[in-house]
């Protein structure tokens, strides 16, 4: 599939079928903190999108390309499936915590986590910016080179750092406390993720075990 075409399915699938979950587990459309959501997930992934796809078509193909299937190491195909199940997880406790009253999240907080899920996409589409090899696979290309400016410079995997905000902004702008115990499980997958591709960058990555001295930090500054 060309460019384009797949960057138009995947801007209308991602939102709807992220819709359907959250309606259906609400029970209802009037959940206005999924409606803003959905607006603000489609917004902050078509912008950073539409400008890769006029600067750099080839990188943003490469972030299309994602999934369990998609994978060619059996661990990643685990830990893919486990993530997509846990964000699932996510949207369908935060409706069910919508639909059923289980918490009470003030407005303000769901507009912040609005903010986060936008900067959480946004930063993750900078960094396919800045290294037009990062994927949404693991795995090294020929004429792949270390980066270590930028978002590299603070730690070592800036776009699972997206991910992790994004993750934390999710179950806020979807007025959900219930949805925050999610963002532990998909922590931990992530950090099994970047453990074994860190296991395939300093085999086959020229001078990556050189730069993960000089950057010691693999998700959060000062963390991990």
């Amino acid at each position: 599939m060309k460019t384009v075409p797949k960057m138009l399915a995947l801007g209308l699938v991602e939102p709807v079928v992220f819709g359907l979950i959250l309606f259906l587990a609400a029970g209802t459309f009037d959940y206005w903190q999924a409606w803003v959501f959905l607006v603000v997930f489609a917004v902050s992934g078509w912008v950073p999108s539409i400008y890769l796809m006029r600067t750099n078509p080839v990188a943003l193909e490469r972030r299309m390309r994602g999934g369990p299937t998609a994978e060619t190491r059996t661990t990643q195909k685990i830990v893919m499936g486990s993530s997509w199940l846990s964000l699932a997880g996510m949207f369908a406790v935060s409706a069910l915590d919508h639909r059923f009253g289980w918490s009470s999240v003030p407005t303000a907080l769901c507009l912040i986590g609005d903010v986060l899920v936008a900067v959480g996409l946004s930063v993750m589409m900078l960094v396919v910016i800045q290294n037009s090899h990062a994927a949404a696979t693991v795995r090294v290309e020929a004429g792949q080179k270390v980066i270590s400016t930028g978002f590299y410079g603070m730690v070592r995997h800036p776009m699972y750092t997206g991910n992790v905000i994004m993750m934390v902004g999710i179950p806020l702008a979807l007025g959900s406390y219930w949805g925050l115990v999610f963002v532990i499980p998909g922590v931990i997958v992530l950090a099994f993720r970047i453990r074994d591709e860190e296991k395939l960058l300093r085999q086959e990555l020229d001078g990556y075990r050189e730069y993960t001295q000089k950057v010691r930090y693999r998700l959060v500054p000062a963390v991990w």
